[in-house]
């Protein structure tokens, strides 16, 4: 589905919020993609993605006061170097940690490959398996190779390039059984995270 960061980022709040005693607020369900041009895809520019958040904690801020700790939770790639420069940048009373959700478990990510297909079977009904198709398969690369196709990857239109159909990663073995340990796994490491 073209849902699936919104959706991931969403459950993985969810339980987050559930574990913790968070207050979530509703999920940004644009980012920026354009290194997904010229696969179908809609992105906003990083300076209105920035300016959007800011205006959202500016008011957090303004309405309740210091709060203890905001946390902003990515679940798209594009969007992160927006958000390392939201926080280094603006000068906000109180400053959002932002945590890439994929950075709290120990299997590599990938792009709707086994990961995201499975974490998807485990929230979502929408998954069509029979369409799955392997893709980008960085194992037996070496490092260098890694880190140039992931650089390349950022790139605008990059990622078409190293990954022809859009899929880094093979997502036809993937199982809503795979994806609930890996939404527990994130969320566990991500509750330990927050509560630092």
């Amino acid at each position: 589905p073209i849902t699936t960061d919104s959706d991931i980022v969403t459950e993985i709040a969810s339980r987050l919020a559930k574990k913790c005693g968070f207050i979530v607020f509703p999920t940004v369900n644009y980012g920026i993609s354009e290194e997904h041009d010229p696969f179908f895809n809609i992105s906003i520019r990083d300076k209105s993605y920035r300016d959007f958040l800011f205006g959202i904690i500016r008011s957090l801020d303004y309405s309740m006061g210091s709060l203890g700790s905001i946390i902003i939770l990515n679940g798209h790639h594009g969007n992160v170097e927006a958000l390392n420069e939201l926080v280094e940048t603006q000068l906000i009373p109180t400053k959002p940690k932002c945590y890439s959700y994929w950075h709290f478990m120990k299997h590599e990510f990938d792009h709707a490959g086994f990961v995201e297909t499975s974490i998807m079977l485990a929230i979502s009904d929408k998954v069509k398996m029979k369409k799955a198709k392997k893709g980008l398969i960085t194992k037996g690369l070496s490092k260098e190779e890694k880190e140039r196709i992931s650089k390349l990857s950022t790139e605008r239109g990059g990622f078409p390039k190293v990954a022809k159909n859009g899929v880094w990663g093979d997502p036809t073995n993937a199982t809503k059984k795979d994806g609930e340990k890996f939404l527990a796994e994130i969320v566990r490491n991500l509750a330990k995270e927050c509560q630092t």
